[in-house]
């Protein structure tokens, strides 16, 4: 049982670095969240990256459980329904245990948790009542943006952390999250992540039919969004992680599927998708460095299919 994070830290919230203080069983805090669990979805997703989803010909997929509110809350995001507009049904510790072990029993590859931060009150005592019965790891889905206390005390939860890292330059992180310390404080969180689990660890799994596939059972899959007129800023990105995380502990994913939407008409140089060109310059960039562990996406993953439907599906 974790005894570092409680439902008082729903009084005079700190769970996210923005420490806004709030006491969310009075009000909301910069996350827009009380202290109530939401959720917006919990269902197979088949769009993450090949060692959680597994492949197309295989049944299973990740088990995410999508959370309503962010600590972020991104001018760009593609989940606004959640992040901004609170999209979602209340649900219990309880009710949430009984989602992951039916989420398993679909034949989920693992439990990914998306956007947790601001209800680990909630959800690690769902966690405590099923990690006995649970034979999948937990996958950790978040903006990156998270106190390395938080990391720390997740040590025994966390099996897999799957943080964006969406900027170097702390100006874009203020214009467009309103986070001007992101920077220095994703890279100390991913940082510990990657302490915390070592070198990524695989289970290749052998089908009846069909080509053998690798699972990721353990480690940290460091994503990077591209976004339309920024691929410098990413492109630095790449250059302080070639220099600063340790060569062999994490997987690269370079994200090609932005799409414009929510505030983003608000910021002309958003306002459309990346190029081709933009996309190929920056992974162009992480080859030249070395960075080859990881993945890639095709330019057609730029479409609003790609982000699921927020139904409610599977919070009965």
């Amino acid at each position: 049982m974790n005894h570092t994070i409680s439902t008082d830290s729903y009084h005079a919230c700190s769970l996210c670095p923005r420490g806004c203080s709030a006491d969310r069983y009075k009000a909301t805090g910069f996350c827009g969240c009380g202290p109530v669990l939401k959720a917006a979805r919990a269902a197979l997703h088949f769009w993450e990256e090949p060692v959680l989803s597994g492949p197309e010909y295989e049944p299973g997929g990740s088990g995410t459980v999508f959370f309503s509110g962010c600590t972020l809350r991104c001018a760009f995001c593609q989940n606004f329904e959640l992040s901004e507009e609170g999209h979602g049904k209340e649900i219990s510790s309880g009710q949430l245990a009984d989602i992951f072990l039916r989420l398993e029993a679909q034949g989920a590859h693992n439990i990914n948790l998306v956007t947790a931060t601001h209800y680990l009150p909630s959800i690690l005592p769902a966690l405590d009542q099923v990690r006995h019965r649970l034979t999948i790891p937990i996958v950790y889905n978040c903006g990156g943006y998270e106190r390395v206390s938080t990391v720390m005390a997740l040590k025994d939860y966390v099996d897999i952390w799957l943080p964006d890292f969406k900027y170097f330059d702390n100006q874009l992180a203020l214009r467009y999250s309103r986070a001007g310390d992101y920077f220095e404080t994703a890279a100390a969180a991913i940082s510990q992540m990657i302490g915390q689990t070592g070198a990524p660890v695989f289970e290749t799994v052998a089908p009846d039919s069909g080509s053998p596939y690798r699972l990721m059972k353990k480690g940290v899959i460091i994503r990077h969004l591209v976004l339309p007129s920024h691929k410098d800023d990413s492109i630095r990105l790449l250059h302080w992680i070639k220099e600063h995380f340790p060569e062999g502990q994490y997987l690269l994913s370079l994200l090609s599927q932005y799409t414009p939407c929510f505030h983003s008409s608000q910021y002309p140089e958003l306002n459309r998708r990346i190029t081709t060109y933009e996309y190929n310059q920056v992974v162009d960039a992480a080859i030249s460095l070395g960075l080859t562990q990881g993945f890639m996406q095709e330019k057609s993953s730029a479409k609003e299919e790609y982000t699921p439907p927020f139904n409610l599906e599977g919070l009965e």
